[in-house]
This record gives structure tokens, sequence and C-alpha cells, in this order.
């Protein structure tokens, strides 16, 4: 098993920046793609942004250019770098990790995000 720990969520003014932090132990040897899901109210789930164990990224097209994920292998920690935040960046933030190529296997307890108009 994995257990993931978010942490840096808050309340932010909108064109600010949060930093989100997810470590992860455990069993840390079985995963590969570790990723940011968000959940606003009334929406589903969405997969924000996704890095593999070697770095390769992924982005949802309504953060690209402002959010930056990243991966620190030795730490087992993946950040997610929230810059030029909109009200509607507004949500529950989950840190997830996967054994392939999809982090869905495994999932944080999740951190609020809200950023004030």
């Amino acid at each position: 098993q994995v257990q993931l720990v978010e942490s840096g969520g808050g309340l932010v003014q909108a064109g600010g920046s949060l930093r989100l932090s997810c470590a992860a132990s455990g069993s840390i040897y079985s995963i590969n793609a570790m990723g940011w899901y968000r959940q606003a109210p009334g929406k589903q789930r969405e997969l924000v942004a996704g890095i593999s164990r070697l770095g390769s990224t992924d982005y949802v097209d309504s953060v690209k250019g402002r959010f930056t994920i990243s991966r620190d292998n030795s730490k087992n920690t993946v950040y997610l770098q929230m810059n030029s935040l909109k009200p509607e960046d507004t949500a529950v933030y989950y840190c997830a990790a996967g054994r392939r190529y999809v982090p869905n296997d495994y999932w944080g307890q999740g951190t609020q995000v809200t950023v004030s108009s």
C-alpha cells in the first residue's frame, strides 16, 4: 500500500500563487505515475496534471502555462506550483499515484484551494 499526504492548500486572491506538496510513503517502489486531480462542487473530478517517474508531464488545457508539476524521487514527493490563480481553480485538490501510466491507484485525503475574486 501507498500513503499520500497533501499539504499547501488555502485561500488566495485571484492572480496569486500556491504550491501543493504530496509526500508518499509505504510501497513507493511500485509507483510510476503521480498527479493532481481536482473536484469543484457539482463537478466531476478531473486530472489537472500528471508526471511519470522519468519526469514526463501532462496538463489539462485550462492550467497550461499557469501550473507546473514536479517530482523529487529522492524525497518521494510531488509538487504542484500554481500561478496566476483564477476563481475557477477553486476546488479540492487530490494527490494520486499509480502503478502504471495513470495516477489512480492511490489517493490522498485532499486539500482545499479557494481563489477569491
